[in-house]
């Protein structure tokens, strides 16, 4: 009992069907890339980038999405406020002094002090004149431009008068300047005081929008919230920015494809071309030997007939002639056997050496000389060193009986025929000369079926390098000549 053949899952069936079905896809594409030139190939790319340049900012390659996200909050920090500098001590008031200043070199005695109908004058005091004879009144000019205090009293002040003067200047003096000292004390000290206020208000206000922004943190932590804020978006979504990278890598692919592919199928193309050639050489090679097969074994059927028909004739009249035409018929049957047997064996049609070729063209001829009698002379003109040579088979006796049959039996004295082998430029030419009617002149010329078979055979064997040739014979008749290369059989026997 044979075994069941395991299923192959539906899974691998549809590996497999994929599979087939992306092959197929690929084949057609690349065949389709080298089908097309190189120009309409750079047009097709441009089109292709440009279509991805504007596909990919088209939906749904490209949207527009809106989404509420919570942004940081952020809660200012207050800087640090500076420490307010203590307001510079305003300049005093120089108090007035009224003292005798200490004597010096240029002025040993000091200040002069005048009391006189016009005041009271103090002016310091200048070295003495050289000159003892000088004016008073230059001099007295001179002390008035010195520097000094100037008190002005009535012509009739007495020196009680004046001390009383000078005693209540003096104290107008002190009182001034006490009560400018008091001024600047009073403005300095309520400079002070609004400093002090500005930078106690600055203080406090900072320390109050710090404990603002603590409460707003503290209040946002118990509410379960962060410093944060919700906010509504607008974004636009990008996916379709590969389309360009795509459509860059599929042409470069593609031409890949195109110059790899193009080189496979021209090689697909010539190794089917190659393998057409051979299967048309293989199938007209047989039809060929087909032909010449049914030829040898038809060996003339009219003919064999009509050499029985004789050798029974020539039983009664001339028995010597009828056993000799017998024999001749053997020979002939013994000869040609063999050939069909390796024609049929080898299915090429073979070569074989020329002597038996010659073997089996002797009794056909000599059966023909008795069924013609004095109407035809036959000679075989071959050395013997040719009788190894390398020739196909069935040539020669296609070539006689075109030459009996449409030659020298329409012809009513008959003539003679002549084989003949020689060796020129290294080929061997194997030639049948008749002297009949001449080639298509008689009423029963075939349709050169013969003649073809044979030169369809050399070309099968031999290609190029065998021939045959049809010419006028110059004693009238022709002459039908086969070239093929000249080379000697191994193990053939002359």
């Amino acid at each position: 009992m044979t075994p069941a053949q395991p299923r192959p899952s539906t899974g691998t069936t549809h590996w497999q069907g994929l599979k087939s079905a992306l092959l197929s896809g690929f084949h057609r594409y690349a065949n389709w890339l080298v089908g097309i030139s190189w120009k309409r190939f750079f047009l097709l790319a441009v089109l292709l980038m440009i279509i991805a340049a504007i596909t990919q900012s088209l939906p749904p390659f490209s949207y527009q999405v809106s989404e509420t996200v919570e942004e940081p909050l952020a809660l200012p920090e207050l800087p640090e406020l500076p420490e307010f500098p203590a307001p510079p001590e305003p300049p005093r008031a120089p108090l007035i002094k009224l003292e005798k200043p200490a004597a010096s070199a240029s002025d040993p005695e000091g200040l002069d002090i005048s009391i006189d109908e016009r005041g009271i004058r103090i002016r310091p005091r200048k070295p003495a004149a050289p000159a003892a004879s000088a004016p008073a009144a230059p001099a007295a000019s001179a002390a008035e431009g010195a520097p000094g205090i100037v008190i002005d009293l009535p012509n009739s002040a007495t020196r009680e008068i004046v001390q009383e003067a000078i005693d209540e200047a003096r104290q107008a003096v002190r009182e001034a300047v006490q009560a400018g000292r008091e001024a600047q004390r009073d403005a300095e000290d309520a400079a002070r005081d609004v400093e002090q206020d500005a930078a106690q208000a600055a203080r406090e206000a900072h320390d109050a929008a710090r404990a603002a922004i603590a409460e707003a943190r503290r209040a946002l932590q118990e509410a379960g919230v962060g410093p944060t804020r919700k906010v509504q978006r607008t974004r636009t979504v990008h996916w379709g920015d590969f389309l360009t990278d795509l459509a860059l890598i599929w042409i470069f692919g593609s031409a890949i494809i195109k110059l790899v592919y193009k080189g496979r199928i021209q090689a697909e193309v010539k190794a089917a071309q190659a393998t057409e050639t051979a299967e048309a050489e293989s199938l007209r090679r047989q039809v060929v030997e087909a032909r010449m097969a049914a030829m040898q074994a038809q060996v003339e059927p009219h003919f064999l007939f009509n050499t029985l028909a004789s050798i029974d004739h020539l039983i009664e009249t001339d028995p010597p002639r009828a056993s000799q035409m017998q024999k001749n018929l053997i020979a002939l049957l013994r000869a040609s056997m063999p050939t069909m047997r390796e024609a049929s064996g080898n299915g090429a049609g073979g070569v074989r050496e020329l002597g038996r070729e010659l073997a089996v063209i002797r009794p056909y001829l000599e059966i023909l000389k008795v069924r013609m009698e004095e109407r035809l002379t036959t000679a075989i003109d071959v050395p013997e060193g040719l009788h190894s040579a390398e020739f196909p088979p069935m040539m020669i006796q296609t070539l006689v009986e075109n030459a009996i049959k449409h030659g020298l039996e329409p012809k009513a004295e008959g003539g003679s025929l002549r084989i003949k082998a020689e060796v020129l430029h290294g080929k061997l030419a194997v030639s049948v000369a008749d002297t009949g009617l001449g080639f298509g002149q008689a009423a029963t010329a075939g349709t050169g079926v013969g003649l073809a078979n044979v030169r369809e055979r050399l070309q099968l064997l031999y290609g190029g390098k065998a021939s045959l040739t049809v010419t006028e014979n110059p004693g009238g008749g022709t002459v039908v000549t086969i070239t093929v290369p000249y080379r000697p059989v191994e193990g053939a026997t002359a």
